[in-house]
């Protein structure tokens, strides 16, 4: 039978395992997603698209292309952002269940 002592252990437990997978999910967006090769393929060429709409004078291939360019910005910001929040949650998360944990065997002890 559980009692409030084992059932706020396996809640610290569940807590701190999520907060470790928030952590890792934040930490590995961070490094893989915001860099990713797709993004610095598509920068390449729309940067040559923009150097061809300035040669052959279109100013509306120049216009669109730097549009692109601040969309694709734009998406690397917003996913930087999504890493970090996912990261500093899955910390809090670590050390609130600590923390529980802690003040359990504190009174126990």
């Amino acid at each position: 039978m559980l009692n409030a002592t084992s059932l706020i252990l396996i809640f610290s437990a569940l807590l701190f395992l999520l907060g470790a997978v928030m952590t890792l999910a934040g930490v590995v967006i961070l490094t893989m997603r915001a860099a990713s090769s797709d993004v610095r393929t598509l920068a390449v060429q729309t940067s040559k698209l923009a150097q061809k709409g300035i040669s052959y004078e279109i100013t509306g291939l120049v216009g669109h292309a730097a549009d692109l360019l601040e969309a694709m910005n734009q998406l690397v910001r917003t996913t930087q952002g999504i890493g970090l929040f996912l990261t500093v949650l899955g910390v809090i998360l670590m050390a609130t269940a600590s923390w529980l944990v802690l003040q359990v065997f504190g009174k126990n002890a």
